[in-house]
């Protein structure tokens, strides 16, 4: 199974701004096993993460993106999962060092994707 983040614009077509190159840094890509774990991190420089709500989307190859979920970043707000993933990623921040993350406890072939962190405009 092939589980890659990258930077993009591309969530552009998904109705978020893309958050550019310069202004975060994903995990490397990863190859991971199914019913494996990972824990992927989008370190944020060049706004202030907490002023947004920071989303997270997927890609798998050949489909459309698909939204992951939504975390109203620097609040207590619980984050929002799409219905059709709920219960199989966890989103978390650290405000503290600007980084958000994305976790799955369990893979299945069915989340070999792309990854993408993105800052919704207001």
């Amino acid at each position: 199974m092939y589980v890659n983040t990258r930077c993009s614009t591309e969530c552009q077509h998904f109705c978020f701004a893309g958050v550019c190159c310069d202004e975060m840094d994903q995990s490397p890509s990863q190859v991971k096993r199914p019913g494996d774990k990972f824990k992927l991190s989008c370190k944020i420089s060049g706004f202030d993460m907490t002023n947004y709500y920071m989303h997270w989307i997927r890609q798998k190859p050949g489909k459309a993106l698909e939204w992951i979920g939504v975390i109203n970043s620097g609040s207590t707000d619980a984050p929002v999962y799409s219905d059709s993933l709920k219960g199989q990623f966890t989103l978390t921040e650290d405000v503290s060092t600007s980084t958000q993350f994305l976790e799955a406890k369990s893979l299945s072939s069915e989340d070999s994707a792309v990854y993408y962190c993105a800052r919704e405009t207001h």
